[in-house]
């Protein structure tokens, strides 16, 4: 397991960063220096090696220790990038952003924008609840792009409070020719970084990658 640690330059006070990998080229340098310093001491004298060899020798392991120094500097800005990123994102929490993620419904309409198929001449809006159940089918105008979701059912009671999903299904002469999903606004109650991936966890528990939003609004919309 690789072990950083961070210091302070003596002359510009900025943290420097010192891994496991650096500490590990120091010991491997010595070594190799007292192998060296073994084989010229023990080589044939009648067959001495080729200064050319040790040259060569040299190279390779300077050019090693370059390429683990590099790696290890890209991981380290890598994670200084990474954290950046999300403490920028942090201005989003209590924000509303617009994807395809489950959205939470606590009884207030909700604005639904989707593309469909302009030729289509019917088209349905297809609800499914959190398990992925389908809880209701509303018939729409066809290439409608902003629909208003009350969240009642036939009878005019209110579906229960949660996360919901939306599709709407495009048919031309009674046969299906597109499945769109449906993009609606969620508040943001959460940044997180997964494996260098920003993710914002939406109320109700929703997830979405911060690069699938589509659009953002102060959360008092």
């Amino acid at each position: 397991m690789e072990i950083t640690q961070q210091t302070l330059n003596p002359t510009t006070g900025t943290p420097e960063v010192q891994s496991a990998a650096a500490t590990q080229i120091g010991s491997d340098f010595e070594v190799f220096l007292q192998m060296l310093t073994a084989q010229m001491k023990y080589q044939d004298p009648l067959n001495p090696i080729d200064s050319t060899d040790y040259a060569t020798q040299l190279a390779t392991f300077s050019g090693v220790e370059q390429a683990v120094l590099t790696n290890d500097l890209l991981k380290s800005l890598t994670t200084q990038m990474s954290t950046g990123g999300l403490i920028d994102m942090a201005g989003l929490v209590g924000k509303e952003v617009r994807s395809t993620a489950n959205v939470y419904f606590d009884g207030q309409p909700l604005t639904l924008t989707s593309t469909q198929i302009v030729a289509s001449d019917t088209a349905e809006l297809v609800v499914r609840n959190a398990a992925g159940n389908e809880v209701q089918r509303l018939p729409i105008r066809p290439a409608e792009q902003s629909i208003e979701w009350a969240g009642v059912g036939t009878g005019g009671e209110p579906l229960p409070a949660g996360t919901y999903q939306f599709e709407i299904i495009s048919k031309s002469n009674g046969e299906v020719i597109a499945q769109n999903p449906v993009e609606a606004y969620g508040r943001v109650t959460e940044v997180r970084l997964d494996s260098g991936q920003t993710t914002l966890l939406l109320a109700g528990g929703a997830s979405i990658a911060s690069d699938q939003v589509t659009a953002l609004r102060d959360g008092g919309s």
